[in-house]
């Protein structure tokens, strides 16, 4: 991930909790928090953790979502806004869910939140709209 890090630490985990804003969807709940120490230093990288609960299933389900969700992220990176802090959880009803669903509600939660950019929340448009609207 070029503009993120990852959160590792168990007391920045319960600070984010604690502080930060939360909204959820069918598969996925994620915590925001404005990170003000980047901001601070110049620099508006946001860090992004990832959470799965044995509910969810046994280890190989929950590394096989923790991979999709960071993934996900990933490619979707450069539409979301600096300086935050998020924790993404991933809940029961992800675990038979593919790529596509798990970025559909990724994606989803950020548009909640307001963390998308402008200019990424308007998706393209396409070359037939274009010419429909000359």
């Amino acid at each position: 991930m070029i503009f993120s890090e990852s959160l590792k630490k168990n007391r920045d985990f319960q600070f984010i909790y604690r502080n930060g804003k939360s909204y959820g969807n069918k598969y996925l709940v994620m915590y925001i928090y404005r990170n003000a120490a980047n901001e601070k230093k110049g620099v508006s990288m946001n860090r992004i953790g990832i959470s799965v609960s044995k509910k969810v299933g046994n280890s190989v389900v929950r590394h096989r979502l923790t991979r999709l969700i960071r993934e996900s992220y990933r490619l979707n990176e450069k539409k979301f806004v600096g300086g935050l802090d998020m924790i993404v959880i991933a809940r029961p009803g992800a675990k038979e869910r593919n790529f596509f669903e798990i970025e559909s509600a990724l994606l989803h939660l950020a548009k909640i939140h307001g963390i998308l950019r402008k200019e990424a929340a308007t998706e393209p448009k396409t070359e037939k709209e274009e010419n429909e609207k000359n």
